[in-house]
């Protein structure tokens, strides 16, 4: 039997992560193996938004890189269809995996779906690949968002939906989906986090931020019972907040008022990165270097960090641009923006380690990311959701997220609170690290 997995984007890697370990593992003791076959679209096609995940996860390397890269949602999904499908037909899969929510599930899926291989599937009777969706019936019920509308395609085209919450077998029963192929096998991506944990904590991203000097604060714990230290961190991509100069700048002016409690520190997101030079947004923040960057020009550093603080007295720091991705070029702080009080610090895209590390130790999390909401629940770390809605709404009944929207007085007023009253979150049902194992177990009753 052979399994094709499809991997675009960096949550799908870290989903596909430990299906892939659970197929080792159940390789090593059976006579009817599960043959994987690992294809990257392409979909992120910078070194630190995909092959730092391959590395930082001990992944082998892809069997094809589709090589796509960034366009439209139209042209990358046609041009995903049309580089998947030749390799589909060459490898003749029993089963397309596809994991999330981005253009490359509902691309390959819909590719997988019409498939009709010159003969039968080996001994089967079946004509083409069954379709396998790894985190099935997640709802916004928002169709403005693209992820929507691939969750509710691919969802259709699936027979074998594997979901991580309970909410998302009603919303499929609810969508006229048998309820004999949809199967509770719990979170694939928290699997990951639960194993790489530890390991994170060989991160040295706290020691090049200067996080590391004093003690943990008291204040703030996460579900281990570990003190955290007194900052947080933000992360921002969706259209729907970045691409709208009101929107954008509005959740900004609510963030600078955040960061006047504790320093926010912001991975920027390529596309981020762009509108905030688009529409002259970078008196908001100050940029770091840190790693690779840092070492090869200290001189300049130091000659940057030796001159006259400003009157908020705040170091000059140098900037991002060496280590984001073509054609994401420089993020420069004006003289103008010097002046200013900016405690949220922009980072270059980190790794998987390095962002678990940093996420990890924080005090609060703010984010329009829904992997980010599912990763904080299991941390114990509160989180902020900006956005009006959720697919994952286990992070709010049983997790540490609550959503604030986009409006400056709801933002700061859940900000503010998760700061001074964090809420002690529960597990949510079979988040324990055995997903992929349940996963590769129903594979192979079909081998």
């Amino acid at each position: 039997m052979k399994v094709m997995l499809v991997a675009g984007a960096r949550p799908n890697f870290a989903k596909v992560a430990c299906i892939l370990d659970a197929l080792d593992k159940f390789n090593q003791s059976s006579d009817r193996p599960i043959v994987p076959f690992l294809v990257h679209t392409g979909q992120h096609y910078d070194d630190q938004m995909s092959d730092a995940f391959f590395r930082d996860l001990a992944m082998a390397k892809p069997d094809v890189d589709l090589g796509v890269g960034s366009a439209s949602h139209a042209q990358q999904t046609a041009e995903i269809m049309r580089r998947f499908e030749p390799v589909l037909f060459q490898e003749r899969p029993d089963v397309v995996l596809v994991v999330g929510d981005v253009n490359s599930t509902v691309a390959c899926s819909l590719v997988a779906s019409k498939a009709v291989y010159p003969c039968a599937v080996r001994n089967s009777e079946r004509p083409g690949p069954l379709v396998a969706h790894v985190e099935a019936g997640l709802r916004s019920f928002d169709r403005s968002m693209p992820e929507e509308i691939n969750r509710v395609l691919t969802d259709a085209l699936s027979d074998l939906l594997f979901i991580t919450e309970k909410s998302a077998a009603e919303n499929l029963t609810r969508e006229g989906i048998a309820k004999e192929k949809i199967y509770f096998v719990g979170n694939t991506m928290v699997d990951t986090l639960l194993k790489h944990r530890e390991k994170a904590n060989d991160s040295k991203i706290l020691c090049q931020l200067g996080l590391n000097g004093g003690p943990p604060l008291s204040s703030g714990r996460d579900s281990q019972n570990k003190q955290c230290r007194d900052y947080g961190i933000l992360t921002l991509h969706r259209p729907s907040n970045v691409d709208g100069r009101e929107t954008f700048q509005e959740i900004l002016e609510s963030l600078a008022v955040v960061a006047k409690e504790i320093p926010i520190f912001f991975p920027v997101h390529p596309r981020t990165l762009n509108r905030i030079k688009e529409f002259g947004f970078e008196r908001y923040f100050t940029s770091v270097a840190h790693g690779a960057w840092r070492m090869a020009h200290s001189a300049e550093l130091l000659a940057l960090n030796s001159q006259p603080l400003t009157p908020v007295s705040r170091p000059q720091l140098s900037t991002l641009a060496s280590e984001l991705p073509a054609p994401c070029s420089l993020l420069s702080l004006s003289s103008d923006s010097c002046s200013l009080p900016a405690r949220i610090y922009c980072l270059p895209p980190l790794g998987y380690l390095d962002f678990l590390c940093l996420m990890s130790n924080a005090r609060l999390v703010l984010t329009d990311s829904g992997g980010i909401q599912e990763e904080t629940t299991v941390l114990g770390i509160p989180c902020v959701t900006l956005r009006e809605n959720t697919e994952r709404p286990v992070t709010m009944t049983q997790g540490s997220n609550v959503l604030a929207g986009t409006k400056r007085e709801e933002i700061i007023r859940h900000a503010l609170g998760k700061l001074h009253d964090p809420v002690q979150p529960r597990t949510p049902e079979l988040w324990d690290g055995r997903a992929g194992e349940r996963i590769v177990k129903i594979l192979a009753k079909l081998a």
